[in-house]
């Protein structure tokens, strides 16, 4: 389903709406604001991205969103 990564899923927690959509929506409006020296977090942002763009709502529904700080 994803397989995101600890980072992927972390971000993708700062960032939800609650749905699939307004997620992708999120992460492309925050990725606009990027400066050119942040291209790790360019590079995690467009790999979630990919990600979510090719499962589906019932898939993203499955996840659990919620940050995981003891890691």
């Amino acid at each position: 389903m994803g397989n995101f990564t600890f980072e992927e899923m972390n971000l993708m927690c700062i960032y939800n709406t609650g749905s699939r959509t307004g997620l992708i929506d999120s992460l492309r409006e925050m990725r606009g604001e990027l400066s050119p020296e942040e291209t790790e977090l360019r590079e995690l942002t467009d790999s979630a991205l990919c990600k979510l763009q090719t499962m589906t709502d019932d898939e993203f529904a499955e996840l659990e969103l919620y940050p995981d700080f003891d890691q």
